[in-house]
C-alpha cells in the first residue's frame, strides 16, 4: 500500500489528524518557507505524538544546511529522516549520521539523471520544477517521464500538486512508495484537518 507524507506541519492538531488518519510520515520545514517552523515548535509537536505512542515517522526539510545543523536538529527533534532540497552532493549526503531523503525538481526525463549518484538515499523525492520554492508549490509535472525511472520504485516519493482529484491516477501511473502533499491539504494557507483526512482516505482506497 502506498504510504502518505503530510508535509509542512506547524500545529499539533494537524500532526494528530495526520497520525490518526493513517499517515506514515509528517514533515517539518526548517528551510526558509511560509511553512517554516522553529526547532522548539517541532520538538513540542514531536513530543506530543510520542506521548500518544504514535508510530508516525518525522521528517525535517532543509536546504543546504550544514552537517552539524542536520544532525543536531535530527537529534533534538527526534527526526527519522532529513529531507534535502538544496545542492547537497552525494559525498556530503553519505557523510551524514542520519537517514536522508534527497529531493529533485523534475521537468523532463533528462532530469532523472541527477538522481543516479544518490544510491545511499533512503528515498528519492521527485517534485515539480515549477514555482518559486524548492518544494510545496502545488504544481504537478509530467508523470510519464517516470516510465524511465533509474531507481527502484520502493525508493520513490512522489510530490507536486497532488490532491484528492488526481491522486488515484498518480498512484496508478507511477506506483510510488510514498506520496507527499502539503499545499493541497490547506485552506487559506493553513492545514485543514478535514482535508488531511480526506487525502489520506483517498490514498488508502487506491
Amino acid at each position: 500500500m502506498t504510504g502518505v507524507k503530510i508535509c509542512g506541519i506547524r500545529q499539533t492538531s494537524h500532526a494528530e489528524a495526520a497520525e490518526t488518519s493513517g499517515a506514515d510520515m509528517i514533515g517539518f520545514v526548517f528551510a526558509e518557507s511560509k511553512r517554516k517552523v522553529s526547532i522548539e515548535q517541532a520538538k513540542h509537536i514531536a513530543s506530543t505524538l510520542s506521548a500518544l505512542s504514535a508510530s508516525i515517522q518525522k521528517v525535517g526539510v532543509f536546504v543546504n544546511a550544514s552537517k552539524d545543523t542536520l544532525e543536531q536538529t535530527a537529534h533534538e527533534v527526534g527526526l527519522d529522516y532529513v529531507q534535502l532540497h538544496g545542492d547537497e552532493s552525494p559525498e556530503f549526503c553519505e557523510q551524514l549520521n542520519v537517514p536522508y531523503i534527497k529531493s529533485f525538481r523534475i521537468n523532463t526525463v533528462t532530469d532523472l539523471d541527477k538522481t543516479k549518484p544518490y544510491t545511499k538515499a533512503s528515498y528519492l523525492l521527485l517534485d515539480s520544477a515549477s514555482g518559486p520554492y524548492q518544494g510545496g508549490n502545488g504544481t504537478t509535472f509530467d508523470w510519464s517521464v517516470l516510465d524511465r525511472l533509474p531507481f527502484d520504485r520502493s525508493q520513490l516519493i512522489l510530490a507536486g500538486g497532488l490532491n484528492t482529484r488526481n491522486i488515484n491516477q498518480a498512484i496508478e501511473q507511477t506506483t510510488p512508495a510514498i506520496v507527499d502533499v502539503s499545499s493541497d491539504v490547506e485552506e487559506d494557507g493553513q492545514k485543514s484537518n478535514q482535508l488531511i483526512k480526506d487525502f489520506i482516505k483517498r490514498v488508502k482506497e487506491s
